[in-house]
């Protein structure tokens, strides 16, 4: 009845509105000026660091002031500005021990060593943390950290997703092994994406003898081929699934960069966010000619040789000397077989030698009915080479000499390597539709090429001119990378930045990663978020150095021991009042049980280590290859079963952010696992390596003062140290 009387006063008072309404809207007025005011769709701003009294110099902690108050960064003054509205301090700074195990975990994901340790906590000077940091940066294992991050937005797997079949995709670790050596190098963020999302566009055709540039940057269009793709095989409705294809790829190249959930746009106007129904056609124009469902390809015809002229000048001489070779191969082998035909031919009687030799030599084809009939009854003259062994053991193994002679020779060819690349058809650019309700059963007017309306001022939408007809490719998606990349995008550098953030504290300034949206959750912190985006393109889009501006903070280096005073202001930690506790990730915590073990393997890069189910179901390493985690076969049917335990996502499509769960099964999985329980085993033959006991002394004398530690332990299982020992 109250929300009656509102809605009668307004009426009564005329239904006056916000703004003038127009008699007509013009054409392609999709946005409202409340839309646009939306935060996440305004300019990316530049704010001053807040200027704040009664605070701490580096200079001045290093006198020995209280933590509390610690400026060091202007991250700090971002964040302390907020604490002090809610009352709220920053907690004390972390022992080294926990900062240089804290700071490992987060670049590396294994564990420092104790030699690493020890240097650091030895190491007063003023450099001491960023050295550190800078230590940890340089290791080969950054890569593989942070890789695994982007690898999770990129939807990124091994294997085509197509039914119970998922079609394994032999080509796709190079996409992997690309990103991890993107980031051990530090290459620029925006060359990083403009090379995933227009490589190919980057290295015009013909791709003949390519350089090793060039195959990187072709290997960088793997980014586009990570959906799920049912035509491998075909059979089905290709045009649906391919279709599919194309939806699946936009939706994780939106949610990856610009943080909007665009999907929701294919069948109608976004019923929440201001993305018309015409702007994801836009969109999907601009891919639409590399993934093209009128003219689609299927993975195995997306495959480009790296085969050079010199490897197809080596296989070709190579084959002519296997030819001759395998020429005098089959002369010796008929000639010894025809020997062993003769030998055995003695042992009947003259008169049906001739015809069963001629029956035997007669082609099988061309054989009459009693020459057929005539070898069925004798069946000790059907010599063959397979048999050679039974009739002439000496010339058997000369062949078998041969034989090995011959792939010897055969292995000398260059293997023919290729790489999974998303590319456009030369001479075919086609018309992108605007399709009723998402059917593309159902194609309307057509639409041209261009990024989101939102996403641009009033005005100002990116419009992308018709393709150059001396140049291959249509150039849209090389366009749009760069535009997005610009540093001026209002989503892509908020985006990027917030995600570098959540994986740092285990919460986004920004808490829904992949929406920034009406639905998504409000930013904590949103001139922070600003700052930090616009510091990302300013400094060279090196993720190294905004890695060490989190890093050096203040907040970064909190304790996370909980105060109660805090707590009734910061319960879940919102405000970074303490540093957050987190939950391992499913392939550290693997990572973490076969470095403690002693058998962790860290050759990089190379073929996925492959994965197979045991007599239960469970689906396990093969072989027990101990390599890191983001090595191993990811298939979207057969997800390693203790990784998925601890939430590994299984992609389906892509991953925004992993939700830590807890359950039996992890429980259930700690105790049972056979890869658990070896690797405890190896952990204790370690132990008993690395700290040996004298027991022939415990036995005759007490040792509990020289060894408390040992004592401690024997007591829990044995009841004291010398009854252990007996």
């Amino acid at each position: 009845a109250d929300k009656i009387a509102v809605i009668e006063q307004w009426i009564a008072a005329g239904a006056a509105t916000r703004r003038d309404e127009p008699e007509h809207l013009p054409p392609g007025i999709d946005i409202t000026p409340e839309e646009r005011a939306f935060w996440s769709f305004q300019p990316i701003q530049s704010p001053a660091p807040p200027q704040l009294t009664n605070t701490v110099t580096h200079a001045a902690e290093r006198a020995g002031q209280p933590a509390a108050d610690i400026v060091r960064t202007p991250v700090d003054a971002f964040v302390l500005a907020k604490l002090r509205e809610k009352g709220l301090r920053f907690a004390p700074d972390a022992e080294r021990l926990t900062f240089i195990r804290r700071a490992a975990l987060d670049l590396t994901g294994l564990p420092p060593s104790q030699a690493e340790i020890d240097a650091f906590i030895a190491d007063t000077g003023e450099q001491a943390f960023e050295n550190m940091l800078d230590r940890l940066l340089q290791s080969p294992h950054y890569g593989e950290r942070w890789g695994r991050h982007w690898l999770d937005v990129a939807g990124y797997a091994d294997s085509e997703g197509n039914g119970t079949e998922d079609t394994p995709r032999p080509f796709a670790f190079k996409f992997r092994d690309y990103v991890i050596r993107s980031l051990n190098a530090d290459k620029p963020l925006n060359q990083f994406v403009i090379e995933q999302l227009a490589g190919d566009e980057l290295t015009p055709p013909p791709w003949t003898n390519l350089t090793p540039e060039q195959i990187e940057k072709l290997v960088a269009t793997g980014f586009l081929r990570t959906a799920v793709d049912s035509t491998a095989t075909g059979g089905g409705d290709e045009a649906a699934n391919a279709n599919q294809v194309v939806a699946d790829t936009i939706k994780i190249v939106s949610s990856a960069l610009l943080g909007l959930t665009v999907g929701c746009a294919q069948c109608h106007d976004h019923k929440y966010d201001p993305i018309p129904h015409s702007d994801y056609f836009r969109l999907r124009a601009i891919f639409e000619p590399a993934l093209d469902p009128s003219h689609w390809r299927r993975p195995g015809q997306r495959l480009v040789s790296l085969y050079t002229d010199a490897d197809r000048a080596k296989a070709a001489a190579v084959e002519v000397e296997v030819q001759k070779l395998q020429a005098d191969y089959n002369v010796k082998q008929s000639k010894y077989v025809a020997a062993a035909l003769e030998k055995e031919l003695t042992k009947f009687p003259e008169e049906l030698r001739g015809p069963l030799r001629d029956a035997y030599n007669s082609p099988a084809d061309k054989r009459t009915e009693p020459q057929k009939q005539l070898l069925a009854a004798n069946p000790k003259v059907n010599i063959s080479p397979g048999v050679l062994y039974q009739y002439d053991e000496a010339a058997d193994k000369e062949l078998k000499a041969d034989q090995a002679t011959l792939a010897t020779k055969r292995a000398e060819k260059p293997v023919e390597d290729f790489v999974s690349v998303l590319n456009e058809l030369g001479g075919v650019l086609p018309v992108t539709y605007l399709f009723h309700r998402g059917d593309h059963r159902q194609p309307k007017q057509p639409v041209p090429p261009g990024d989101l309306t939102i996403a641009a001022p009033e005005g100002g939408r990116l419009e992308i001119v018709e393709k150059d007809p001396q140049t291959p490719a249509s150039g849209r998606r090389l366009a749009l990378a760069k535009h997005w990349m610009s540093g001026k995008h209002p989503l892509v550098g908020r985006v990027l930045a917030n995600q570098i953030w959540l994986h740092h504290f285990g919460r986004g300034l920004v808490e829904t990663p992949g929406d920034f949206g009406v639905l998504g959750v409000r930013p904590t912190h949103p001139e922070l978020l600003d700052w930090l985006a616009d510091e990302l393109a300013r400094d060279g889009w090196s993720l190294k150095r905004f890695h060490k501006r989190i890093m050096l903070s203040t907040v970064y280096r909190q304790s996370s021991h909980r105060d109660l005073a805090n707590d009734a202001a910061d319960a879940d930690g919102q405000w970074y009042s303490r540093f957050p506790l987190r939950r391992w990730e499913a392939e550290v915590l693997r990572d973490r049980m076969l470095v403690a073990s002693g058998t962790l393997d860290r050759t990089p890069f190379g073929p996925a280590v492959a994965v197979v189910e045991d007599f239960v179901g469970q689906v396990i390493v093969k072989d027990d290859v101990p390599r890191r985690s983001v090595y191993l076969q990811v298939r979207r049917t057969k997800p390693v079963s203790f990784l998925t335990a601890f939430d590994a996502p299984v992609m389906t499509v892509n991953c925004e952010r992993r939700v830590p769960s807890t359950g039996a099964p992890q429980s259930l999985m700690l105790m049972n696992s056979e890869f658990v329980l070896k690797q405890a085993s190896l952990f204790a033959a370690r132990l008993r390596k690395e700290t040996p006991v004298d027991f022939a002394t415990a036995a005759t004398q007490p040792l509990a003062a020289k060894y408390p530690r040992h004592n401690e332990a024997w007591q829990f299982g044995y009841g004291t140290f010398e009854d252990a020992t007996k």
